[in-house]
C-alpha cells in the first residue's frame, strides 16, 4: 500500500492506495498555522488499524515552502556573490545581507581572478555577529568550475549552519536565476526541516519506518531526505500534483486543458498528447524567476472559498479568501455557498450560506437563486479566462514538453479535465462556456493526493566538457574525470546517462523506472589562430516524470471512470 498526502491552501488529502483502488481517503482542514498537526491527523486517520509492515511508502504534496516565501516567514540569510568584469552583480541583489566579493571564474571554467579570502573571512566573522546561520554562495561561472564556491562555502561554513553553493542546485547557465535560486535555498531551509523532521519522528513513533517522499515541481519524486538539502524543489508541489491527479484521463490524442479548482486557487495546466508542459528555464514564485525545474501551470486566486461581494454595483469574486464558506462556518459568502442555495452541495449549513448570498442579491437587486448562479457564472468566466491568456502565452513561444521541444506547434484543447471539490458542478458551465468536452476526473475531491502517490523518481545530470584543458565534469554530482582529445558528444552522452542511471539506482529507483531522455546536447570548437584546439560540449540528460508501474493498472483502470456533465 502507498499514501498520498496533499497539503492544500484549504484542505488537506491523505489517501490510502492498494489493491488497485483507494482503499481509503481523509479530508481535513488545513491549518496554516499548525500545519505538523494537521498532516499527522490525515497520516493518522488514513493508517488507524493498518499493520507497519502493509505501507510501501508515503508520498507528500505539500506548499509549505511557497506559503513561507509568500507570507515573507523566511530565515534572515546571507549571499555571498562574485562575478568579475563585464557584469555588476549588484544589480541581482536579492535581500538585506548581499555581499559582492572579488574573483572571477571565466566561461570555460577557468580560473581569471582568485578570491580573497580575507573578504569572505570578515563577511563570515560580520554573519556571525549578526546572527545570520544561513547563507547562499554564487559564482558566475561556477557550473563550470565552482572551485570559487567551494572555498566560499568552506570559510562561511565556519560561523554558519547552512552553506547553499549555486553550483549544486542547477547547471543551467543563469547567473540572476541561480543567485534568486540558492538563497531561496538557504532561506527556507529552517521552516522545511522542521517540517521534515517532524514527519520523520510521528511516522516512526507509530511503527511506520517506511521510505518518504516528496513531489517536486517537476511533477517527480525525491526522498524526504534528500530534500533537506533541495528544499527549493518542493515550490510548486502542489499544482505538480494537479497535474499528477489529471495525468491518468488524460486523451492520448489531442490537447487536455487540466483545471484543479481549490478552495484558495485554481492551478491550470495543459498536455499535449498526454504529455505535461514544462518550464524550460524555471519556474517563477514571490516574484522572483529560479532554475528550479517546474512543469508549466498558472495559478490564480479563485476558489471555492473566494469571498464574494458587491462593489460599487459590480459583483466581485476573490481574490482574497477570508476562512471557509458561511456553509461552514464561514463569516464571508462565497462561490461555495452559491453551490449550497442551487441545492448542488448538501453537507454543510445551508441556511448559513442563504444569508450570505441573500446579502449579495439584496446589492444586486435580484432573487436569491439568480445570485448564486451570476456568482457561479462569473467564478467559470474568470477561470476560462485565464486558461485562454495562458494558452495564448504558451502559444507565442516554442512549447516545451516533458518529452521534447515542439517548434512552432500550437496548443488548442480538445477536452478539459476539471478536479477539486467544486469541480463536477463547475464542470457543466465551463463546458457551455468553452464548447469543449469537460469532465470531472475519477476521485475528484482528493486527486492530488492521488496524483502524489502514483509520482516516480526525477533526476537529471548535466556533464561539460573541455578537451583543450582534458577534463569532462558534473559539478552537481561531484564527478571529474580527466579525457583525451578524442572525447566527443557521443561518448559525453553516454557518461551522463551512466552517471544519472548510478544516481537513480542509489536512491533506490527500480531498473524498470529509469526512462532517460536528452535534453541537450551541444558542441562547439574551440579555435586559437585558426586551428582548431579542443571542443567545449555540454549535454544534459533527465528521467522523465509519471507514474510508478505498479500504479498504471490503478489508473488504467479509472480511465473511463470521469464524471461528464450529464451526469451531475
Amino acid at each position: 500500500m502507498i499514501i498520498g498526502l496533499d497539503v492544500g491552501g484549504t484542505h488537506t488529502d491523505a489517501v490510502l492506495i492498494g489493491n488497485g483502488s483507494v482503499l481509503r481517503q481523509v479530508k481535513v482542514a488545513t491549518d496554516t498555522c499548525n500545519l505538523f498537526d494537521c498532516v499527522w491527523a490525515c497520516l493518522e486517520m488514513v493508517t488507524r488499524g493498518v499493520p507497519p509492515g502493509a505501507i510501501r511508502r508515503a508520498v507528500l504534496s505539500t506548499t509549505l515552502t511557497t506559503n513561507a516565501i509568500a507570507e515573507g516567514r523566511l530565515e534572515k540569510t546571507g549571499v555571498v556573490v562574485s562575478a568579475g568584469p563585464g557584469i555588476d552583480p549588484a544589480n541581482f541583489q536579492i535581500g538585506s545581507h548581499y555581499y559582492c566579493v572579488s574573483g572571477s571564474i571565466d566561461h570555460r571554467g577557468r580560473v581569471v581572478q582568485p578570491l580573497s579570502r580575507q573578504e569572505i573571512e570578515t563577511i563570515a566573522d560580520i554573519f556571525l555577529a549578526q546572527d545570520i546561520r544561513r547563507v547562499a554562495v554564487v559564482s558566475k561561472f561556477s557550473v563550470r568550475n565552482p572551485q570559487h564556491e567551494l572555498e566560499m562555502a568552506e570559510i562561511l561554513r565556519r560561523s554558519c549552519d547552512v552553506v547553499v553553493a549555486g553550483h549544486s542546485l542547477s547547471a543551467t547557465l543563469n547567473f540572476p536565476r541561480r543567485i534568486a535560486t540558492a538563497w531561496l535555498n538557504a532561506a527556507v531551509h529552517s521552516v522545511h526541516k522542521m517540517f521534515f523532521e517532524a514527519v520523520r519522528d510521528s511516522l516512526k513513533g507509530r511503527g511506520f519506518e517506511i521510505p518518504i517522499y516528496v513531489l517536486k515541481a517537476d511533477g517527480g519524486t525525491m526522498s524526504f531526505a534528500a530534500s533537506l538539502d533541495a528544499p527549493e524543489q518542493t515550490i510548486f508541489s502542489g499544482p505538480a500534483a494537479s497535474v499528477l491527479g489529471a495525468l491518468p484521463f488524460a486523451s492520448r490524442e489531442g490537447d487536455s486543458l487540466v483545471l484543479d479548482i481549490g478552495g484558495t486557487t485554481t492551478d491550470i495546466a495543459v498536455f499535449v498528447h498526454r504529455s505535461p508542459l514544462l518550464e524550460p528555464l524555471g519556474g517563477e514564485v514571490g516574484g522572483r524567476k529560479t532554475l528550479v525545474r517546474a512543469l508549466k501551470t498558472r495559478s490564480i486566486p479563485l476558489g471555492g472559498d473566494s469571498c464574494v461581494a458587491v462593489i460599487d454595483g459590480d459583483l466581485r469574486i476573490g481574490p482574497r479568501r477570508h476562512g471557509p464558506a458561511m456553509a461552514y462556518g464561514g463569516t464571508t459568502p462565497t462561490p461555495t455557498d452559491a453551490l449550497f442555495v442551487l441545492g448542488r452541495a448538501q453537507k454543510g449549513d445551508g441556511e448559513a450560506a442563504c444569508r450570505g448570498m441573500t446579502q449579495i442579491a439584496d446589492l444586486l437587486e435580484v432573487s436569491i437563486e439568480e445570485a448564486a448562479h451570476l456568482v457561479l457564472d462569473l467564478s467559470c468566466k474568470m477561470i476560462v479566462r485565464a486558461a485562454r491568456e495562458m494558452i495564448e502565452e504558451i502559444n507565442s513561444k516554442p512549447v516545451y514538453t516533458v518529452k521534447e521541444l515542439l517548434s512552432g506547434y500550437r496548443v488548442k484543447p480538445a477536452e478539459i479535465l476539471a478536479l477539486g471539490g467544486p469541480a463536477p458542478f463547475f464542470a457543466p458551465l465551463i463546458e457551455k462556456l468553452t464548447a469543449i468536452p469537460t469532465c470531472a476526473v475519477p476521485q475528484w475531491h482528493v486527486a492530488n493526493a492521488i496524483g502524489a502517490a502514483m509520482a516516480r523518481n526525477t533526476s537529471e545530470v548535466t556533464l561539460f566538457a573541455d578537451t583543450e584543458r582534458g577534463v569532462a565534469m558534473a559539478p552537481g554530482e561531484e564527478f571529474s574525470r580527466q579525457v583525451g582529445k578524442d572525447f566527443d558528444r557521443k561518448t559525453a552522452l553516454a557518461l551522463a546517462c551512466e552517471l544519472l542511471r548510478a544516481k537513480c539506482l542509489k536512491a533506490g529507483v527500480s531498473e524498470s523506472e529509469i526512462d532517460i531522455d536528452v535534453v541537450e546536447d551541444n558542441q562547439f570548437n574551440m579555435v586559437r589562430d585558426f586551428y582548431t584546439v579542443g571542443r567545449n560540449i555540454r549535454v544534459q540528460v533527465q528521467t522523465r516524470p509519471g507514474l510508478i508501474p505498479e500504479c498504471r493498472d490503478f489508473a488504467e483502470s479509472m480511465f473511463n471512470c470521469c464524471i461528464l456533465p450529464d451526469a451531475v
